[in-house]
């Protein structure tokens, strides 16, 4: 199935916004905050958002995003990354920079960290498709972990 894409590059802030919309027209927003260090997930119709650290590939790919001339690759690279949603661990809006309270104003924040897939026994949660300027795409998959 097809997926839409925008992107939204804020170079004063030092953000780089997704949003992906679906088949059935329903919209995922996913925000990397290099300014703060974070990539921030909101699911579309859902009232929550999920939180983790950038690392390095995600600055990576910020910076290419920031520099939209870069030379693009010939051939698109796919990749899926897993991050399991921590019961229990909020984040606390307040200290985690003006663009993400902006993005989940209203809505709770949980952290999630990435893991090696949910195993046998979890059930993954959503996935959501995004697709970089350098060709490279990604497919970041959510499941709860135990409490």
């Amino acid at each position: 199935s097809q997926t839409n894409q925008s992107a939204f590059v804020d170079k004063s802030k030092n953000t780089v916004t997704y949003h992906v919309t679906s088949p059935t027209n329903h919209t995922t927003v996913v925000l990397f905050d290099s300014k703060n260090g974070y990539v921030c997930y909101k699911p579309a119709d859902q009232n929550a958002c999920y939180l983790r650290k950038m690392d390095d590939w995600d600055l990576e790919n910020v910076q290419i995003s920031f520099n939209l001339s870069e030379h693009r690759n010939n051939q698109t690279k796919y990749y899926r990354e897993f991050l399991g949603i921590l019961p229990g661990r909020q984040a606390n809006a307040g200290s985690l920079g003006e663009a993400i309270q902006a993005l989940c104003e209203q809505t709770s924040i949980y952290w999630v960290r990435k893991g090696d897939g949910p195993g046998k026994k979890r059930l993954i949660y959503l996935c959501i498709d995004i697709c970089f300027p350098s060709n490279v795409c990604l497919s970041v998959c959510f499941y709860y972990l135990p409490d």
